[in-house]
């Protein structure tokens, strides 16, 4: 089992725990490199390392960047980022100036089937009110007695040709890395096996053309282990790495203790001829 998790989530995105008490789930589970990777943010890095300090955990700064690709929403984990750094600083921020028109815009969309008070409930699962997104908006869909969970939430709303969806431009895949890589970090493409558009997967011939744009832009790395890969997946995206010359990562892109394919740490290995993502720091640091 592999003890690094690159991969995870607090409360300052659209986690459900403090970063220290991720931190202090991931101890308990034997995680000995950790990665906090919130949405478009970089707020809850200092706590989370702090807290890493006292558990005896080696930190990872790291991000997780939303992008508009073609007619797809991808995202770029930056890992090992400088998150002082005034490049990235303003590109997360430009991100996140959008995400509260867009939620008032859910909330109406929903309101109009009848549905109201969806904005006001949302905030209130938000513990960081500039990182609004659909996962709050679906904890209260549940509360409200729509669904039985957040899971089935995106079954009937919040995605494309559904009630609660609009279409938002994020950053564009050239800026993400170039973002990443002004920073001193190294960008992973996350979780290759979940890209769809609407219900249709993005496909092998396009999963392709992304990587072979990723890899042109400066893209240095692709989750091999995801919490929402399969294991044949594990083998599938391993070929992949090896194909475009990219390194592996690992992640259980934990985001609560109900809500998650995998809880954080203890993930499969990788399979063999992997190149794991943190020879790229400890190389830059030799």
């Amino acid at each position: 089992m592999l003890d690094y998790d690159l991969h995870c989530h607090s409360n300052l995105s659209d986690g459900t725990l403090t970063p220290t008490e991720l931190v202090a789930r991931a101890a308990g589970r034997e995680v000995k490199v950790l990665a906090l990777t919130d949405h478009d943010d970089v707020a809850g890095l200092a706590e989370a390392a702090r807290a890493a300090a006292q558990h005896g955990i080696e930190f990872i700064n790291g991000v997780e960047i939303s992008v508009s690709w073609r007619r797809f929403t991808v995202h770029i984990v930056g890992l090992h980022i400088d998150p002082q750094n005034p490049v990235l600083a303003e590109g997360l921020r430009t991100i996140r100036s959008g995400r509260r028109r867009r939620a008032e815009l859910m909330a109406e969309s929903l309101a109009r089937i009848g549905i109201g008070g969806v904005m006001e409930g949302a905030l209130r699962y938000s513990f960081n009110p500039d990182m609004i997104g659909r996962t709050h908006f679906a904890r209260y869909l549940v509360e409200a007695g729509h669904c039985k969970d957040v899971r089935s939430v995106f079954n009937r709303y919040l995605v494309k040709g559904k009630p609660g969806y609009v279409e938002h431009e994020w950053a564009n895949l050239q800026d993400a890395i170039s973002w990443i890589r002004a920073s001193g970090g190294v960008a992973v493409l996350a979780h290759p096996g979940r890209y769809m558009a609407g219900r249709k997967p993005m496909g092998k011939p396009t999963l392709h053309e992304l990587l072979n744009e990723f890899v042109a832009l400066g893209g240095q790395g692709i989750e091999v282990v995801s919490g929402s890969h399969t294991p044949p997946q594990y083998a599938e995206f391993a070929r992949y790495a090896k194909e475009f010359n990219l390194l592996c990562s690992c992640g259980s892109d934990f985001h609560g203790p109900e809500e998650s394919y995998r809880d954080v740490g203890r993930l499969p290995d990788f399979p063999l001829e992997c190149l794991p993502v943190w020879k790229f720091w400890e190389t830059a640091g030799a």
